[in-house]
This record gives C-alpha cells, structure tokens and sequence, in this order.
C-alpha cells in the first residue's frame, strides 16, 4: 500500500480495516486484530491495517518508533501464536507529522487464522470470536484459491479413512480453546472442517493435511510420508546393517516413535573427575537430532517425490535426508541464517499445536547450538536441487 492510501485509512473511523493503538504495551490485542484481518470475513479482497502510535481520536500519541519496536512487532508473525502464519507487513511511515509503525495484514488463502486457539474477526469497529456460522462463511472462502500441497483434497478418500477419535483425543485440545470447545456447537464434520482437516460441504473430502495428522493409514494416499531409518555397523553404505526401520503412521505416531528411536540410539560416555564427579557426555545431543529430524518432516515435498525422509546412522556420523530442495524465498546464500519459508505451512501449524515446535525459523540455530554446547562439530548441509542433507558428526 502507498503512503496516500495510509492516510486516506488513517484519516477514516475504525473499521473492519482500520483498527488504531496508541502504544504497544497490550499485544495481545494487537495480535486479535492481526488474527481478525488475516480472517477478512466482509471478504473486500483488501488489507488490514493496524497504526501504532495514534490514538482513538485520530491524535498522534508520539511513541518512539524505534527499530527495537518493529522488531519486536515483526516476529509475532514467527512466534507461532497466530496459525496459519498471518502474511503482513511491518514498517515505520510519517503520516500528518506523526511518527506511527504501520502493520499491513493480508487476507489469509486458508481460513479460519487462529491467535491462542480462538478465531477473531472483525465486524465493523469491533473485534469477536467467530461463531459457528461465520467459521463456515470463512471455510467456504478457500475454494477460490490456489492451496500448498497440504491443504490439497484428497478425492479418492473418506472421513471413514480418518480416525476420527484420535483426532478428538489428541489434537482437538491444543488447537482449539477449551471456552470454544465447551460451546459444543460444532459437530465433528465442521471441527475436521475448520481445522483445514477436510473440504468445506456439501463435496467433504479429507485434505492432505487431514491424512497427515489423523490418517488411519497416510502411506495410502501419501507414499513417503514416513520415516526409513538404518543403523550401519561402519561408516559406508556397503557396510552391514545393524538395525533398519519403517517409522510410519499418523503424524504424531511418527513424531513420538522417531524421538524413542533417537533416544535408543544415543550412547553416553562416563568421565569421573579429579573431584569424583560422574560427567555423562552423549555422542549425540538428543534436542539437536530432534530439531533436524523434524525440520526433515516439516520441509520436505510430498507432491513431487514418493521417497521417504532417511536417517542413516554410521559409527563416525548421522546422515538426514528430506527429500525435495529449497523452497521459496529461502536459497542457497540465506539458508540457516533464519530466513524462513514453508512448502507445508500448515503441516507447520500441526506440529506447533502439537508441542513439537516451540518457535518457527530457530530450528537450524537451536540445534548448532545443542552440538556446539555437546562438544560435536557443527553440523553440514549438503543442498541439492532435489535434496537437502545434513550431516552430524559424532562427539571425538
């Protein structure tokens, strides 16, 4: 948007695309209003804008804006409250002598946006919970889009190929607010509906990411959607193969059997110091092994090749392969510097509703940092156009 058509939005009352903050000290309204123009329910096709630094009245309030602050205001796209990742811009502007740092939200390809749970929309000047109702008006608005693989229908399956149970037992509670779950307005079609699990009625067909999640048997529709792990007793390929796995499943089953098997196969040596103190060292840090095993699930493509995510484990290093190359605004020149960007951005969505994602974009650093802490060399990246492998090597 160009400086006149801020201040044309500047210059009008709030609106369901004009909301006004005199500071930031309560974010967790500015992250409603975030949700609640990323969900567009009047649908003008139009951004939402937030100004930062006026207050209700027009009146400039003369906060600092300072680098420090829009920052701060451009990570809540990354902090992963707000799911799916709202698509906005954050920037200081000068409007009528007043210094303001202006978010610019566009409307989201796949609602319902969710900030802690809870759908905001917004309806004229004022920010609601959506009801029931307007959740449908909000799925029926994917239909006009090009959608990432994930949330893709699959036609071929049911909702009778889904487990249901499973998805109320272990993923309903951490996406969805408990005060909108005690509603109980919602019956399981539009539940599986709203959470992007199935297509909008009356044509419902589970969606890629429904047989991601909750899939009774996700290879049938999504062949490499599991995990090939092979323990080699040596350092080649040719070697003999002291163990070998297919870690297949739901995405939670394969989440939970990958972190037990890295577990296992972690050995941890023993130092007693000068001072009898026992010192346990693992080869292998098990929080840096995680990050890069599900950065391997979460990135890869699932559209363009059957092949599975690999684990080779040698005697000397760790081989992790995800299929598919880089994807995105993220090259070759930016990559593991925190530029981010998702080929599943909702397959990213699962994994932090599930607790499996603490944070977007600090997968790769947080991991570098487990094994620097470990006393391993940090870890190699091998991109390729159709492959990205990291290399680990095991503690000297």
């Amino acid at each position: 948007m160009n400086d006149q058509e801020l201040e044309q939005l500047l210059r009008n009352l709030e609106s369901d695309r004009v909301e006004r903050k005199a500071s930031d000290s309560d974010r967790k309204k500015i992250k409603e209003a975030i949700c609640a123009f990323a969900n567009a329910l009047p649908n003008h096709k139009k951004p939402g804008v937030l100004f930062i630094g006026v207050n209700d009245d027009g009146s400039c309030s003369n906060l600092l804006i300072d680098d420090s602050l829009l920052l701060k205001l451009a990570d809540i796209r990354s902090e992963g409250n707000i799911l799916p990742f709202p698509v906005m811009e954050v920037s200081r502007k000068v409007i009528n002598e007043c210094e303001l740092a202006v978010i610019v939200v566009y409307p989201a390809d796949a609602p319902p946006v969710r900030f802690g749970g809870r759908t905001f929309i917004r309806v004229g000047p004022r920010r609601a919970i959506a009801t029931a109702e307007e959740e449908r008006r909000l799925n029926e608005k994917r239909r006009a889009w090009d959608l990432p693989f994930d949330l893709r229908p699959f036609v071929s399956a049911s909702i009778e190929d889904l487990d249901v149970e499973s998805f109320r037992r272990e993923y309903l509670s951490f996406a969805i607010a408990p005060e909108i779950l005690e509603e109980n307005q919602r019956s399981i079609n539009q539940q599986l509906t709203s959470l992007r699990f199935t297509t909008p009625e009356p044509e419902i067909s589970p969606t890629a990411l429904g047989i991601f999640v909750c899939g009774k048997e996700p290879r049938q529709f999504i062949p490499g959607f599991y995990i090939q792990f092979v323990r080699f007793d040596g350092v080649d390929l040719t070697d003999s193969i002291r163990d070998q796995k297919e870690i297949s499943g739901s995405l939670l089953n394969i989440l939970r059997n990958i972190d037990e098997v890295l577990q296992v196969n972690i050995s941890t040596a023993s130092n007693i110091t000068d001072y009898l103190v026992e010192i346990k060292q693992p080869d292998y840090p098990i929080v840096a092994l995680q990050q890069f095993v599900r950065n391997a699930i979460l990135h890869r493509s699932y559209e363009s090749t059957n092949a599975p995510t690999r684990i080779y484990w040698f005697n000397d290093r760790i081989e992790i392969q995800s299929p598919g190359g880089l994807f995105g605004q993220v090259n070759r020149q930016n990559f593991g510097t925190g530029t981010t960007d998702y080929r599943n951005p909702h397959l990213a969505e699962a994994m932090k509703n599930l607790g499996y994602i603490q944070r977007f974009g600090i997968g790769i650093a947080t991991a570098q940092n487990q094994l620097k802490k470990n006393g391993n060399l940090p870890a190699d990246f091998l991109l390729e156009d159709c492959n990205i492998s990291v290399i680990i090597r095991r503690v000297k």
